[in-house]
């Protein structure tokens, strides 16, 4: 039997954190291992409101040999087998808010006859149009190695955020509970937003910035927020996929295809969120799409992008499928209805400022950008006995829904900001009045392709675009500071292992401010590198 893991004797893994607040309330939420019991939120000037919590296990939340936590390190010292944990989540509605006015509140849970409370924090309602706000925008942290400085850094510069705005890949495998709560190399999702990391970087220890527990966070469904089939024992698998489709035609029964192709259930149940949604918060009106696919290898001779592993082919059971697309978002789609109502709705139409976000790069000078966002296009070869010989996949550029489909809706109906991630970079795009933005550079970057550097490896044909953006448009150069390449000409982008960037949206100016810092020189300053106004109402 595996040893208990450490942190069941600390019974908070996390400081609360605050979640989708209204005009009058907000919801407080933590985690505890063990089910524990007396879970509530203390609330007030002098916490004299006690909100009892409703509790639920996270059932699919456990650890692996790939696991980093307690004294395991990757190697399987601890697990060589998938152990759930016994981990819960607490969600109390602290009501009657006045708008504007933030209240103290502190959570209190008993575990195993232990008592735990966490500090004393403040909470508020949803502010009201017209009220200044910070917002930090960003994506991507995956437990990388830049989050923790990265995060630091925004509580630094800018102060107390009002809230945080994500573009998906929080963590990397989100059945994985330690990369939420207690990665033993100190940079876990949570405590990086938080304020309790303690990662080693550049010669210092980062604590990430205490965020979450004064401001909301809206996330939006990345590839890594997808677990996959579980095919065993052992690891928790978030690449081995298929479509549902796939799954009925090998014989799944209705109730059976999520496990049988792929769900998000631990990010729903975390999060206690929709797949997309819509959401005022002051001058803001949100709108989170579920636009991602699985990622696969480019290189020939893989479970990939472009065709199948050889070893594969004769079990349609091990095939990949290439870049699945979870969640249709095409013109017919009940997600696109479900924009177009959204995107004519007064809250949209009337709100000063509109962002629309997703995960999958609409413009990028990122490898991940490619093949286009379509379906997957199937070419199956056979021999003369039937036997299949090869499987090659196609994903025409015209049929990329992003650009064909969603691209021309958003512009149409005025959004101002289109956010994304993916690539692990920092870069901007303008159409119209329309901006479109990736700041998700906190490490692990997969490069940048500006012009004169082609992407490989890359299937032959037209509809494939070697360099630049595979849409057609001109990066933004960072009108601020940007970074100056060896040939002494400014970059388009941030691509970086060493340098981080993060972005605020200050709705008091409609500006879009993104700011850098090296990593390797902690006491360094921090530098403002672009700046831009959102045009608004």
């Amino acid at each position: 039997m595996p040893r208990p893991l450490p942190s069941a004797v600390m019974p908070l893994l996390s400081d609360p954190l605050l979640l989708w607040p209204t005009a009058d309330s907000v919801r407080v939420v933590w985690f505890t291992e063990g089910r524990g019991e007396h879970h509530h939120v203390c609330a007030g000037d002098n916490l004299e409101r006690q909100i009892p919590a409703q509790s639920r296990r996270l059932d699919h939340l456990g650890e692996d040999a790939r696991s980093h936590v307690g004294e395991q390190h990757g190697q399987g010292e601890l697990y060589k087998h998938i152990h759930r944990r016994d981990i819960h989540r607490h969600e109390a509605i602290v009501d009657a808010l006045v708008p504007g006015e933030r209240v103290p509140y502190q959570v209190v849970s008993d575990v195993d006859g232990q008592q735990a409370s966490s500090e004393i924090y403040t909470l508020a309602a949803a502010p009201t149009p017209g009220t200044p706000l910070n917002i930090l925008l960003t994506s991507d942290h995956q437990i990388l190695p830049m989050v923790a400085a990265n995060l630091e850094k925004v509580a630094q510069t800018v102060g107390r955020v009002d809230a945080v705005f994500f573009a998906g890949d929080l963590v990397n495998v989100p059945d994985r509970a330690s990369e939420w709560f207690d990665d033993n190399r100190g940079n876990a999702f949570f405590a990086c937003l938080q304020g309790r990391a303690h990662y080693p970087l550049g010669g210092r220890l980062w604590r990430g910035g205490e965020i979450l527990q004064y401001a909301p966070i809206f996330p939006c469904i990345g590839n890594h927020e997808v677990m996959g089939i579980a095919t065993g024992p052992d690891a928790l698998n978030l690449s081995f996929a298929r479509p549902r489709q796939a799954a009925r035609d090998l014989g799944f029964a209705q109730d059976q295809l999520e496990a049988e192709s792929f769900n998000t259930w631990s990010y729903e149940a975390i999060f206690g969120v929709p797949p997309y949604y819509a959401v005022s918060f002051g001058d803001v009106r949100l709108v989170s799409l579920y636009a991602t696919r699985i990622w696969r290898s480019p290189e020939p001779g893989t479970r990939g992008k472009y065709g199948e592993h050889p070893e594969d082919l004769a079990d349609p059971k091990r095939w990949g499928y290439g870049e699945l697309i979870f969640e249709p978002i095409c013109a017919g789609s009940a997600q696109y209805a479900w924009l177009e109502r959204e995107l004519a709705s007064s809250a949209f139409r009337t709100a000063r400022f509109r962002v629309v976000m997703l995960h999958h790069p609409v413009h990028g000078l990122g490898g991940n950008i490619v093949p286009p966002y379509t379906d997957p296009h199937p070419h199956i070869e056979r021999d003369a006995t039937g036997q299949v010989t090869a499987v090659g996949y196609s994903y025409p550029k015209a049929e990329d829904v992003l650009i064909r489909d969603l691209q021309p809706l958003l512009e149409a109906s005025g959004v101002q900001l289109v956010l994304f991630g993916h690539c692990h970079l920092w870069n901007r795009f303008t159409s119209g009045a329309t901006h479109y933005l990736e700041t998700s550079n906190v490490g692990n970057t997969f490069g940048a392709y500006p012009p004169g550097r082609p992407r490989s490896p890359l299937p032959a044909g037209d509809d494939y675009q070697p360099t630049g953006d595979p849409n057609g448009l001109e990066p933004v150069i960072p009108n601020l500071a940007p970074l100056i390449d060896p040939d002494g000409k400014p970059q388009a982008y941030l691509a970086s292992n060493e340098i981080t960037a993060f972005s605020i949206l200050e709705t008091a100016t409609g500006t879009v401010t993104s700011y850098r810092f090296d990593t390797r020189e902690p006491d360094s300053p921090v530098i403002a590198f672009d700046a831009f106004g959102l045009a608004a109402l």
